[in-house]
């Protein structure tokens, strides 16, 4: 009778707890993995994607059994808890990047070609060199209501008339581009023309730039255009840049 009693009062490991933590762990790893391998070059775009929702899946299924696992350890004689709680944490790490990325998308236009001219965007020349076929085309035939889906989404993003001369703006548009970290591939006074690419800092994905100058009697008329070399939509970050930049040229101060 002392035996069986001993027997009834052990106390067992939730599986689900256990199970939490080798998931959240696997979905860690792989998120880990693919980001250092895209930005170290081993790793493509589309593998690099795939990577990422492997893992944020598998933390999502660490969530999930990270909660089964805390609500069966309040039970008594079911251990386990601290399991639960760590792999709930970690999947939730692993899968928050996907599902914020997925979110973002959701509110806006999937579109990464973004222009102030939209009846004549600036044109890439020194760059195309340094693209490669893999890149997302340049030719702004992709969706085929590019225009539409800016407009809608983005209506105050237009040429910006900047009250001072070609030279003194392209030096100021020069001076932030070099602030900001961008690698310039071709920068023209004279044409009133720059070409530069924005490297994101995590994934190392490449946006690429052109800025272009025109006189406009005493003053200047500026366009930007960003395009992202891979992904079909850029959750909204070249409008942003395009805006942060022709905000910060507006006011710039010498």
């Amino acid at each position: 009778m002392a035996h069986n009693t001993h027997l009834n009062s052990t106390v067992k490991p939730s599986r689900a707890a256990h199970w939490s933590l080798r998931l959240a762990l696997t979905g860690a790893v792989l998120v880990l993995f693919a980001v250092f391998a895209h930005r170290l070059d081993l790793m493509d775009f589309n593998l690099a994607m795939l990577g990422l929702v492997g893992g944020a899946v598998l933390g999502l299924l660490a969530l999930l059994a990270g909660f089964i696992g805390i609500v069966m350890t309040r039970k008594p004689k079911i251990s386990g808890r601290r399991f639960a709680w760590v792999g709930l944490i970690l999947g939730l790490i692993a899968a928050s990047p996907v599902v914020t990325t997925i979110y973002t998308a959701s509110n806006v236009p999937p579109i990464h070609d973004i222009s102030t001219d939209l009846q004549n965007p600036p044109i890439f020349k020194a760059i195309l060199a340094v693209r490669t076929d893999s890149n997302n085309p340049l030719d702004r035939q992709n969706p085929p209501n590019l225009v539409a889906l800016q407009q809608a989404a983005y209506p105050n993003l237009t040429s910006v008339l900047i009250n001072q001369n070609s030279d003194q703006v392209f030096n100021h548009a020069h001076a932030l581009v070099t602030a900001r970290s961008w690698e310039i591939v071709t920068a023209s006074a004279s044409d009133g023309h720059i070409e530069a690419t924005a490297t994101t800092p995590i994934m190392r994905f490449k946006d690429d730039v052109v800025i272009r100058i025109r006189d406009e009697e005493n003053s200047s008329i500026v366009d930007i255009r960003s395009v992202s070399r891979v992904g079909k939509s850029d959750l909204g970050a070249n409008a942003a840049r395009i805006e942060a930049f022709l905000a910060d040229l507006k006011d710039y101060k010498q």
